[in-house]
């Protein structure tokens, strides 16, 4: 897998740690990407974009959902992702 995600999350953040949870059980039932962590409050460019609007789920960079997990769209984004480049969606 080539594709990446990234939650943009706050220290201390309940809504971060619950959008971790669900992608965590997500990667039960389904193949995800390798998944990265980063502190908002580390990077200043980072807390420009996002520092209101976290927890922020991004797929190679690019906005999947904010404040709650999206699996829908997430799903479907892996999909076109897996269409594309060879990404494999589903588990046996």
């Amino acid at each position: 897998m080539s594709s990446r995600l990234t939650v943009v999350h706050r220290h201390d953040c309940e809504l971060c740690d619950v959008m971790l949870a669900e992608l965590q059980a997500l990667g039960r039932t389904m193949a995800l990407p390798p998944v990265e962590v980063i502190d908002v409050d580390t990077d200043p460019e980072l807390a420009r974009r996002h520092g209101l609007h976290v927890p922020v789920l991004l797929l190679d960079g690019t906005i999947v959902c904010r404040h709650r997990l999206d699996a829908a769209e997430l799903r479907r984004l892996l999909r076109s992702a897996g269409k594309a480049g060879g990404l494999s969606s589903e588990r046996a």
